[in-house]
């Protein structure tokens, strides 16, 4: 019998695992890697699901041939635009009922008020960008829902961030993964593109501070 901690371990490292869900379940783990980014994406209860490196690590048996790259990119971007729209409506729905408390030590007004203001400025462009940022893109949508940012914006910019997103990273993945010394040193590949994840928000980050400075 399976342990309940063997479980949780495949759960939080899917990418990890893939190679032997993919023998075990064969085509099911279209359906296993579709339920992962939408929930990753989908609920802020989730950000510890993997997200880049699965994606990356999906398009590398893609590009051996074990995986169609075909479908794990109409898939996968689905998933993550669903996953989006989803926690998008929780937080507008929600968010109003969550945010009545003045005494709420992780919700309280002033919180909904600096996501109102941000997404004044910055809304359109943190859907897409924040895409790119492990952990912070699970609460874009959600803080986006919560500032009642237009879904008509919204969704034109969560699915042109999906596409980058799962493109960039599957194709990444499917042309670079199958290189020897990526493959010899995986965990150090992960590694960096987590990394370049963060960049683009990193530098959206810097860019707002010289902007406030220089006023």
């Amino acid at each position: 019998m399976v342990s309940l901690g063997i479980i949780i371990d495949v759960i939080l490292h899917v990418d990890k695992y893939l190679n032997m869900l993919i023998q075990t379940y064969h085509l099911w783990v279209y359906a296993i890697l579709f339920l992962v980014i939408f929930l990753e994406t989908g609920l802020v209860l989730t950000p510890f699901l993997p997200g880049d490196s699965l994606l990356f690590t999906a398009g590398s048996f893609a590009g051996l041939g074990i995986l169609n790259i075909g479908w794990l990119f109409g898939l996968l971007t689905l998933a993550a635009i669903a996953g989006d729209s989803m926690n998008y409506l929780i937080g507008y729905y929600l968010g109003p009922k969550v945010f009545k408390s003045n005494h709420s030590y992780l919700f309280n007004k002033e919180y909904l008020e600096r996501t109102k203001e941000f997404y004044a400025k910055h809304g359109k462009k943190a859907v897409v960008l924040g895409r790119f940022a492990p952990i912070i893109r699970t609460f874009v949508p959600f803080v986006a829902g919560i500032g009642k940012m237009s879904y008509k914006d919204f969704i034109r910019f969560n699915v042109l961030g999906a596409i980058l997103w799962a493109g960039i990273m599957l194709f990444a993945g499917f042309f670079f993964g199958t290189i020897p010394i990526v493959q010899n040193n995986f965990s150090i590949a992960l590694y960096i593109i987590i990394f370049l994840s963060f960049l683009p928000m990193i530098l959206e980050i810097i860019k707002a501070r010289k902007t406030t400075s220089s006023k």
